[in-house]
């Protein structure tokens, strides 16, 4: 056997299943067996790919082993010539495994391997191409010098930025996100360090490849797509700890005692600056907006008391605790009521500040009528002052917007224009996933895998991207992975990257969308959220809602009989679900094997619809309703269908 592909998996299930689709494509052109390592997961990863990938070979762990000892569990049973580590949060070309195969067999002298990686909206990643982490390149990565020159070959060596990112180069780091390994070069320098939970390991194996005589190699002649950050959550203090203790570890195994030493230091030091400075950080942006809220109000107070003083009485007629006590307790109180409304949350929505402001203005009216005259100063200009309020805090958090600050893009109800690269059939189970998920997004149309030139479904086909993309407003394409092959994908994502939009994969037969927007956040899933019917507090709802339901078409079956289209079942219908013999709602065929057992319904899903449909969509349906149960479901169901109550 030429390839053995090991996935180690913790929690990730839909990116598992993503990845999963594409290494099974790569592998039909190199004799090859994939192995997935399960490391504990409560999501069911375990229980989708027995499912959907029977053929893959399952390392099921009952506790969390780590990154090394998972990979090293499946390289102990492989039977490759090539052993392939690779992240659960990556999608691999057509011809990925062919490459690299065809690459190692040409170069004997490679022990390891490493491909060109971009992340989910087409951008190189860096690490892609690593140096080694000296002392001196730690320093300079840490310091921010390598980000201020990016180019040079002293202070960019971390990630090797003076090395053209679309040529094969001889590197000394590997990424363990794509990490191909000869299987002799790890019988010679042995598995990975399993003092490395997770991080670091890959560092330690691409260093002792080198060492057992061997070269590592950057090869970019194909591409994955890696959504970093899914896996881990990078950017928290304990990442930061846990990545830099694995670099301490690497100092003391393969440096001198004397560097290994100062490098722990200046490690050290590291962690306690960045956990200093990300609190600092969380801190300043959570009282950022509310003290320059209260900071432009009060400075509308100040401008507002002189000249109102001037127009009214004269200068001085206020104390000058109206200032220093009274609009200080009026700040707290609008500042408390914002808050209390979600006006402080990510991102900007004018109605919650709008609501916020009301409430508080509301509250101080309130608190100004029940104190003693002697601090009533001025309800002109209290409510002047909210005035002012209404006005300043929406504009300059507009202006905010305008210059793009993370965290202040503007809320205005629009939806996101989506375009679906697929087949007809492909594009119409895409679309109905997006309406189930229940996200604002607007499936602006479908743009056709191949050079169909006029068809109405269509709003053009894939050589026309750019120009759907400019003329439709498009905000981001969601492809379907089983009509488009994944370097086909890729390659679109490279050659549109100017265009600034996100992009998505479906694959076949899934209930998730994937995708992810910055190489610096977690990468984003459009998936239909879980509430399965099967749960006892849903069963008991839809009890309670089947009774309450009952007993008020029966009070108003006065009013409402002359308009259903089966009077004779209708009574019988309301006592048959009174009995508990039958519910409002049930599923459009009879209690299907695969789905959680219930009544047999009055009305279905399927009622909705004016005519009869296929067995296929009635399938469709009952999942749909069965794993995203809500009485608001049954409600609309009812409400739309009731005059079909008592048909047999």
């Amino acid at each position: 056997m030429k390839l053995t592909v090991i996935i180690v998996n913790y929690n990730v299930k839909y990116f598992l299943e993503q990845c999963l689709h594409a290494a099974q494509k790569a592998a039909l052109k190199v004799s090859s067996e994939i192995i997935v390592v399960d490391n504990d997961s409560v999501d069911g990863s375990c229980q989708m790919v027995e499912e959907k990938f029977p053929e893959v070979q399952l390392i099921s762990n009952r506790e969390n082993l780590g990154f090394s000892k998972a990979n090293n569990q499946a390289i102990r049973i492989s039977k490759g010539e090539y052993i392939l580590l690779l992240n659960p949060d990556t999608v691999v070309e057509e011809d990925s495994f062919l490459k690299i195969i065809r690459f190692m067999d040409e170069t004997p002298e490679a022990g390891g391997l490493g491909v060109k990686m971009i992340d989910g909206k087409g951008r190189f990643l860096p690490e892609s191409k690593r140096g080694l982490p000296t002392p001196e390149v730690a320093f300079w990565k840490m310091s921010g010098f390598s980000k201020l020159f990016p180019r040079s070959k002293r202070f960019s060596r971390y990630h090797l930025g003076y090395l053209d990112e679309n040529q094969v180069h001889e590197v000394e780091v590997l990424a363990g996100a794509f990490m191909l390994l000869r299987s002799e070069t790890l019988d010679k320098v042995g598995l990975l360090d399993e003092d490395y939970f997770m991080y670091g390991e890959d560092i330690d194996l691409s260093y002792r490849i080198t060492q057992g005589g061997y070269k590592n190699y950057y090869f970019p002649e194909t591409t994955i797509i890696h959504y970093k950050g899914e896996s881990t959550r990078k950017g928290s203090i304990n990442y930061v700890k846990v990545f830099y203790n694995a670099m301490i570890i690497f100092a003391g195994k393969h440096f001198s005692k004397g560097n290994a030493r100062r490098y722990a230091i200046l490690i050290n030091l590291a962690i306690y600056f960045h956990a200093l400075l990300t609190i600092c950080l969380q801190f300043l942006k959570s009282v950022f907006l509310p003290v320059v809220d209260a900071l432009f109000i009060y400075l509308g107070f100040a401008i507002l008391l002189p000249n109102w003083e001037a127009y009214k009485f004269q200068r001085g007629y206020y104390p000058a605790e109206y200032l220093h006590v009274a609009v200080p307790i009026y700040l707290l109180i609008w500042v408390g009521s914002i808050w209390l409304n979600g006006g402080y949350r990510k991102n900007i929505e004018f109605g919650r500040i709008f609501k916020g402001l009301f409430w508080g203005t509301l509250s101080i009216l309130v608190f100004y009528s029940l104190v003693s005259e002697s601090m009533r100063y001025s309800r002109a200009l209290l409510l002047m002052g909210s005035g002012w309020a209404f006005a300043v805090l929406p504009a300059y958090r507009f202006l905010l917007s305008k210059i793009r600050i993370t965290g202040m893009e503007l809320e205005l109800g629009k939806q996101k224009r989506i375009a679906i690269v697929a087949n007809e059939i492909e594009s119409r189970r895409i679309s109905e996933l997006i309406i189930s998920s229940g996200l604002k997004i607007e499936t602006v149309g479908f743009v056709a895998p191949n050079e169909i030139i006029h068809n109405p479904l269509f709003l053009g086909n894939i050589k026309q991207l750019p120009e759907i993309i400019r003329i439709n407003k498009i905000d981001e394409l969601i492809f379907s992975s089983e009509d488009i092959p994944s370097q086909e994908i890729i390659r679109i994502m490279l050659d549109l990257n100017d265009l600034n939009i996100d992009y998505k994969i479906a694959p076949p037969e899934s209930l998730s969308i994937i995708g992810s927007n910055s190489i610096s956040t977690a990468g984003d899933l459009y998936v239909v959220h879980i509430n399965s019917i099967a749960r006892e507090n849903n069963r008991q709802s839809k009890r309670v809602f089947d009774l309450v339901l009952s007993i008020s078409l029966f009070i108003l079956s006065p009013f409402l009989i002359g308009f259903v289209n089966h009077k004779s079942g209708y009574f019988r219908s309301i006592f048959e679900v009174l009995s508990g013999s039958k519910s409002w709602v049930g599923y459009c065929s009879a209690n299907p094997d695969h789905l959680p057992s219930i009544k047999n319904g009055i009305l279905s899903p399927a009622s909705i619809f004016p005519e009869t449909i296929a067995d296929k969509k009635k399938d469709e349906l009952d999942i749909v309703y069965a794993k995203d149960y809500r009485i608001m479901n049954d409600f609309e169901i009812v409400l739309k269908t009731w005059r079909k109550i008592g048909k047999l």
